[in-house]
């Protein structure tokens, strides 16, 4: 059953690529902050290892490897740690910390990093974007993808990361796009009634987090305000990248 709705999920996928439909514009909704729910983070673990996530994974762990991170690299809002062990397994020589609000999902992010024998290179913590648990200018690189829709303060979360990168450290952001065209939303609408798991669905996602993403726009406007010497961001057709980097002499 689960390889039909898959297949039938490709198939509609690909219907909605070829369609000319315009960007929406909607109002934003606030989302939740992290997801302490048992269920729902079991259903997020579920859905995390599909093929389409892996390949997700893959796409952002190629474009980090162009800017050649080294020594303490920090995953923010890590959820169940598959990003981190991937980075990890990439490029051994970076010690990896990851870190999310929910217990629920910090737990989840140490068993998987443990079944991939990575407990020495990762570590996972628990910790809010605005009160994050390093010391200053303790970390090298962070990223955090499909996350900042989830901050409640995302000035006072540009300070922290500010604050825990080391001069002349960067940031890599990924997420997804509000404006992104009618045929996104469609595409999320149906994958949430008929496909994710009910975990998911009780918490209102995944339309939840595109309801509460921000436009390019609105992350432009974030950075220009945020204490960083330099700022980036590419829109695509459903998310965006965004590339920060602290002043070397801050």
């Amino acid at each position: 059953m689960a390889i039909v709705l898959i297949s039938l999920f490709a198939l509609l996928f690909a219907i909605f690529l070829a369609l000319g439909t315009p960007r929406v514009e909607v109002p934003r909704s606030s989302g939740i902050e992290g997801i302490d729910d048992f269920e729902a983070a079991q259903a997020y673990d579920k859905v995390s290892q599909w093929p389409q996530f892996r390949f997700l994974r893959h796409l952002i762990a190629n474009r980090l490897g162009k800017h050649q991170p080294e020594g303490i690299l920090a995953d923010i809002g890590c959820g169940p740690g598959y990003l981190a062990t991937l980075i990890a397994e990439q490029r051994p020589y970076l010690q990896v910390v990851g870190v999310d609000a929910s217990e629920e999902m910090v737990r989840s992010a140490e068993a998987n990093g443990a079944k991939k024998g990575l407990s020495d290179r990762v570590q996972f913590r628990q910790g809010d974007v605005a009160r994050l648990p390093f010391e200053d200018a303790e970390i090298d690189f962070a990223i955090s993808t499909l996350s900042l829709h989830h901050w409640s303060d995302p000035g006072a979360a540009f300070e922290e990361l500010h604050r825990v990168l080391r001069p002349g450290g960067r940031l890599m952001l990924f997420d997804l796009r509000r404006d992104a065209r009618r045929r996104y939303h469609w595409m999320l609408t149906f994958v949430q009634a008929v496909i994710v798991p009910s975990g998911l669905r009780r918490i209102n996602e995944p339309m939840g987090s595109l309801q509460s993403s921000y436009t390019v726009a609105e992350v432009e406007s974030m950075l220009r305000n945020a204490p960083f010497e330099e700022w980036r961001v590419d829109g695509g057709e459903m998310w965006m990248f965004a590339w920060v980097r602290k002043r070397a002499d801050a």
